[in-house]
C-alpha cells in the first residue's frame, strides 16, 4: 500500500504545480528571500512565500521583523498583482490546487470496489435508524438513562446527605467549639447556610455522575449522532432543521455549550431558532430539582415522573419550533441536513470517566463559588429580622428579609399551587443557578428544623468515620439491586423513602398547603415551571453574546411565560379532572 502510495505520490507530484501567475510570484519571492540571511536561515523560501500570499499573520509580522523594508515591498507589489487576478480569492486558489493534487494521488493510489463491503455498523444502522424503529429505540435508551440516574443513584444521594447532615455538620460544629463559637451566629451561618445550602446541592453529585457516564457512553459508542439522524425526521415534518438537534442534545447537558455550539448551523435563522429552543431541553443543573421533589412526592414512581419531564422538555421545543417556523422565521428558508456517521466503537473507560470528571468537576466548582456565595446571601436574609421580636440569626423563618422579598412575587405563583415565600424565593435564586433551587429550599425548609440529625450510637469520630465506611458499602449494595429494575425486574423492597426525612416533611406540608391539600398536583406544576422557565443568567449572557440584547429578552419573556402558562394548565387542569 505503501509502496503504492509513494509510487503514486512522485508520479502526481512532477507536475504539481500552481497557476502560473501564483509560480511567477512564488519564484520571485522565494528568490529574494533566500538572498536574506535573517529569513533565509529560518524558513524554507519557497514554504514562505506560500504562507505570506495565504495571509499568516505571524509570519507576516516575521517578514517585517527579519526581512526589513525591501522584504514587504516585495510581498506587498506580489499580493498587487494577484489581487488583480484572483480578487480575495488568492487562499482559496491556493488551496484549490493542493487538493487538487491530493485528490490526484488519491485517485492513482486508492482502489475501491465497485461494491462497498456491509461493515457491522451498516448492520446496527439497519435497525437503531430504521424508519419506525430509530424512535423507539431512542426513547427506550433515554429511559435507562433516567433509570440509572434516579433508582440507581439514589442510595449514593442518600448515603452523601447522610453524611453531610450528620457527620460532616457536626464536625463543623466541633471546630466552631475550639473557638468557642458552637452557639453563635458563626455556627448557625456555617451550619444552616455553608453546609445546608452547598451540602443540599453536593448531595446531588452521584445523579450527575451517573448522567454523564451515560452521555459519555452514548457519545463515545457513536449512538448520538443516529439519535440526531433519527429525530431529523421528526424534526423535518415539523419544519425544524435536523442539525438543530445536536445542540439540543449538549442542552442535556448545560444550555451554555449549547446555545454557543448553535455556531455549527449555517444560517443565522438557525441559530437563532435553536438558540430559542435549547433552553427548553433539561439541563443537568435541573436533575437535583426533580430528584428532590419526585423522591418527596412520587417515591414509588421519581424515574417516570423525571422521564416525563425530559419528554416535556422536548415536546415544548418541538412545538415551539414550529409555531416559530410558521410565525417569526415563515419567511425564511431552511439549509440542508448533512451529518456523517461515525463507526460505532467501543468506549474506552479512561475516555468516560475524563468526561464524567470534567463536567461533574464543573459542578462542584460552581459549588464553591456560585453556590456558595448563594447560600450565604439566603442565609443572611434569612437572619435579618423584619418585624416581630427575633434578633440577627434567631428569627423565625417567616418574619426574614428573606421571606418578605420573596413574599413579593408569591401572588403570581398562587394560580399554580405553590405561593408559598420558600419556593419562590427558591424560583428567584434559581435565576442564578438551578442547583441553588435545591439549597435554598433546604434552608429555608430546612431552618425550621434548626437540629443536626442525631446519630444512632455516641458521636465520636471513630463511629461517624465507621457510619460513613458501612453506610457506602450498603449503598452499593442497594444500587447493585437495583440494576435489574432497568428491566423490569423489581429486587428492591419498596420502604420509606429516608433521604433528608425533616426536609421532605416540611416541603410536602408547605405544598399541601399552598394548594389547598392538592400537594402531589402543585408539585407536579413546580417541576414542569422548573423545567421550562430561564436556565441561568449564563445561559442568558450566552443568549446575548451570540444573537443580541434583543433576542435575549425575547428568550427570557418568553419562557417565563410558557412556563407560567403550562404549569397554570397542570394545575388547574388538574383541578378540574379530579
Amino acid at each position: 500500500m505503501m509502496t503504492t502510495l509513494d509510487r503514486s505520490f512522485h508520479q502526481a507530484s512532477a507536475p504539481f504545480r500552481y497557476p502560473p501567475p501564483i509560480e511567477t510570484e512564488l519564484d520571485r519571492l522565494a528568490d529574494l528571500f533566500a538572498r536574506l540571511p535573517g529569513l533565509a536561515d529560518a524558513y524554507p523560501p519557497r514554504w514562505l512565500a506560500i504562507q505570506a500570499l495565504e495571509g499568516d499573520e505571524a509570519l507576516m509580522h516575521a517578514i517585517r521583523s527579519l526581512g526589513g523594508s525591501a522584504a514587504v515591498a516585495a510581498l506587498d507589489e506580489s499580493l498587487e498583482r494577484l489581487r488583480a487576478v484572483y480578487g480575495d480569492d488568492l487562499d482559496v486558489a491556493l488551496v484549490d490546487q493542493r487538493y487538487r493534487f491530493v485528490h490526484t494521488v488519491a485517485t492513482q493510489a486508492v482502489r475501491r470496489l465497485s461494491t462497498a463491503p456491509v461493515t457491522l455498523s451498516d448492520r446496527i444502522d439497519r435497525v437503531v435508524t430504521h424508519r419506525w424503529l430509530g424512535i423507539p429505540i431512542f426513547l427506550a435508551v433515554m429511559w435507562v438513562v433516567f433509570k440509572l440516574t434516579t433508582d440507581v443513584a439514589a442510595p449514593f444521594v442518600d448515603w452523601l446527605d447522610g453524611v453531610l447532615s450528620g457527620p460532616v455538620s457536626r464536625w463543623v460544629v466541633a471546630l466552631l467549639a475550639l473557638f468557642g463559637a458552637e452557639d453563635g451566629w458563626v455556627a448557625s451561618l456555617m451550619v444552616d447556610g455553608v453546609v445546608a445550602g452547598v451540602g443540599g446541592v453536593l448531595a446531588f453529585v452521584p445523579v450527575l455522575l451517573a448522567l454523564y457516564f451515560a452521555l459519555a457512553l452514548l457519545e463515545d459508542s457513536g449512538y448520538m449522532a443516529r439519535a440526531a439522524f433519527v429525530m431529523d425526521r421528526l424534526m423535518r415534518a415539523l419544519g425544524l432543521h435536523g442539525k438543530s438537534f445536536l445542540p439540543m442534545i449538549v442542552g442535556f447537558g448545560c444550555s451554555v455549550p449549547a446555545i454557543y455550539a448553535t455556531r455549527t448551523l449555517d444560517s443565522r435563522r438557525d441559530r437563532i431558532l435553536t438558540g430559542l429552543l435549547v433552553p427548553f431541553m433539561s439541563c443537568s443543573a435541573r436533575l437535583p430539582v426533580y430528584v428532590l421533589i419526585a423522591m418527596v412526592f412520587f417515591p414509588a414512581h421519581a424515574g417516570q415522573v423525571i422521564f416525563g419531564l425530559y419528554l416535556t422538555g422536548i415536546t415544548v421545543a418541538v412545538g415551539m419550533g414550529a409555531l416559530l417556523r410558521h410565525t417569526l422565521f415563515r419567511h425564511q428558508p431552511q439549509a440542508p441536513f448533512v451529518l456523517e456517521l461515525p463507526p460505532y466503537r467501543m468506549p474506552t473507560l479512561r475516555s468516560i470517566w475524563r468526561q464524567m470528571w470534567e463536567r461533574t468537576s464543573s459542578f462542584i466548582r460552581k459549588a464553591g463559588t456560585i453556590i456558595l456565595a448563594t447560600s450565604i446571601v439566603v442565609w443572611l436574609l434569612l437572619a435579618v429580622p423584619v418585624g416581630g421580636e427575633g434578633r440577627f440569626a434567631e428569627t423565625p423563618v417567616d418574619q426574614s428579609a428573606f421571606a418578605a422579598v420573596a413574599n413579593g412575587v408569591t401572588p403570581v405563583f398562587a394560580p399554580l399551587g405553590f405561593g408559598r415565600w420558600e419556593t419562590s424565593g427558591a424560583l428567584v435564586t434559581g435565576l442564578i443557578a438551578k442547583e441553588v433551587v435545591v439549597g435554598t429550599l433546604a434552608q429555608a425548609y430546612g431552618s425550621t428544623e434548626g437540629e443536626i440529625a442525631p446519630p444512632d450510637e455516641p458521636a465520636t469520630l471513630t463511629n461517624d468515620l465507621t457510619g460513613i465506611v458501612g453506610g457506602f458499602g450498603a449503598a452499593v449494595g442497594d444500587a447493585l439491586r437495583a440494576l435489574p429494575g432497568i428491566i423490569g425486574i423489581n429486587l428492591v423492597e419498596a420502604e420509606e423513602e429516608p433521604i433528608a426525612e425533616g426536609l421532605a416533611s416540611a416541603i410536602r406540608a408547605g405544598f399541601m398547603e399552598s394548594s389547598g391539600g392538592q400537594g402531589a398536583l402543585a408539585a407536579l406544576a413546580f417541576l414542569v415551571f422548573v423545567l421550562l422557565y430561564t436556565p441561568c443568567v449564563a445561559a442568558l449572557a450566552a443568549n446575548r453574546h451570540e444573537f443580541g440584547a434583543s433576542w435575549m429578552l425575547v428568550s427570557l419573556l418568553g419562557q417565563f411565560a410558557i412556563a407560567w402558562l403550562a404549569a397554570f394548565i397542570v394545575f388547574q387542569g388538574g383541578l378540574v379532572l379530579r
